[in-house]
This record gives C-alpha cells, sequence and structure tokens, in this order.
C-alpha cells in the first residue's frame, strides 16, 4: 500500500511539473510574438506611408477631372416643329489634314488621317404647308408638298476617330488639325448624301407616307403638285 501510493504522489509531482512547463513555454511564445509585433510595427508605418505617398503622387500625375454643373439652367429657346424624316443616311468618310507638307516636312509637317463616322437626316417640314396647299377638286385633293431638306447632318463622336497622325520634330501645333478635320467631315458628309440622292428620296418617301395617311382619312384620290 505505501509503494502505491509514492506512486501516485510521483505522478501528481509530474503532472505538476508538466503543467508548469507547458505555462511556462505559452508564456514565452506570447512574450515573443509581442515583441515581434512591437519591432515590426515601425516597418508597417513606414510602408502605410509609403503607399499613401505613392497613391498621392499618382492621384496628382493623373488627376481625375471634377465636373461641377451650374445649378442654373437658362433655356432660351422652345420652338414647336412639324417636322416629318423619311430618311436617314449613315456614312463613313476619310479626311486628310495636313500642314507645312514639303521639303522640310519631317521638321515642321502635321499630317493627320481622320476617320469620321456620320448622319445625316432628311425629311419635309409640314409645318411650311399653307391652307392653299391642299385644295379639293372633285373629290380628289391636290396637295403641294414644301421641298425636302436636310435636317440633321453631324458626326457620331463615338464611332469617329483619328486613324493615324505624323508630326516632324520641330512641329508647333498652332492649328487644331482635328476640329479642321471634324469641321470639313461633316460638310463631306452633307456632300455625299446630297450627290447621292438623299433629297430626292426623301420627297419620294414623304408623298407615299403622306398617300397612305390621306387614304386612311377617307381620301380616295391624291395628286402631289410640284
Amino acid at each position: 500500500m505505501k509503494n502505491n501510493g509514492n506512486v501516485l504522489f510521483s505522478v501528481l509531482i509530474l503532472v505538476v511539473l508538466l503543467a508548469g512547463v507547458y505555462f511556462i513555454v505559452q508564456t514565452v511564445r506570447e512574450m515573443t510574438s509581442q515583441v515581434a509585433q512591437q519591432a515590426s510595427a515601425p516597418f508597417q508605418q513606414v510602408n502605410e506611408a509609403n503607399q499613401a505617398l505613392q497613391t498621392q503622387v499618382a492621384q496628382m500625375m493623373n488627376p481625375t477631372p471634377t465636373i461641377i454643373p451650374d445649378p442654373v439652367t437658362y433655356i432660351y429657346d422652345v420652338r414647336a416643329l412639324a417636322r416629318l424624316e423619311t430618311i436617314q443616311y449613315s456614312v463613313e468618310k476619310v479626311i486628310t489634314a495636313e500642314q507645312n507638307q514639303g521639303t522640310f516636312d519631317f521638321l515642321f509637317g502635321d499630317r493627320m488621317l481622320f476617320v469620321a463616322h456620320g448622319v445625316v437626316i432628311a425629311g419635309v417640314d409640314m409645318e411650311k404647308i399653307q391652307p392653299g396647299d391642299m385644295v379639293l377638286i372633285n373629290d380628289v385633293l391636290n396637295v403641294r408638298l414644301p421641298s425636302a431638306e436636310i435636317f440633321v447632318a453631324t458626326l457620331d463622336n463615338q464611332k469617329s476617330y483619328v486613324y493615324t497622325r505624323e508630326t516632324g520634330l520641330l512641329t508647333k501645333q498652332t492649328v487644331d488639325l482635328e476640329t479642321l478635320a471634324r469641321q470639313s467631315a461633316e460638310d463631306e458628309i452633307r456632300k455625299a448624301a446630297l450627290e447621292d440622292g438623299i433629297l430626292q428620296q426623301a420627297q419620294t418617301n414623304a408623298e407615299a407616307y403622306l398617300l397612305r395617311f390621306f387614304n386612311a382619312l377617307g381620301y380616295k384620290t391624291v395628286i402631289f403638285v410640284h
């Protein structure tokens, strides 16, 4: 019995020793971790400050524009329209804009190829029809329509772009070639639509549309007078 008591006492002592060793090891680990964190804290602060500085420099080099619209809006013209749009053209045109081309173009030249996409819309302005332009004679409706005209001739800025641009070594851009190219492109797109007969087609389409309209109103015979 005495031997059993000694063994039990020895086991208890061993358990207490192991628990003490475990507690000491955990305490040392926690202290080591705290010391490491405290030692690395200055480096982390320097790293964070460096990142913040890099962000500020990037914002200065590539600033994001701030758009502030004026809260006051001025509507200076309102007009009622009675336009019958009867045809639309989508036109592509390549424009060459250049200056100082010649012997020294490699020094002072400036040359651009601009690909323009535009829209031309034509039709008849119904507001121009006067009471005397519609006459009913023996159940025949005689209608004199205004001449077709172009309502819109403009560039599609989302599709238009500068294809190439070549500048000389000493070129000073005193003229905005892209602005000139865009202005020329609008004129050329309008001219191309006119040469293709957009006004004649717009007039024909207007007469066809109005014929169906007047027939629906009960006029069986309609003559368009030119």
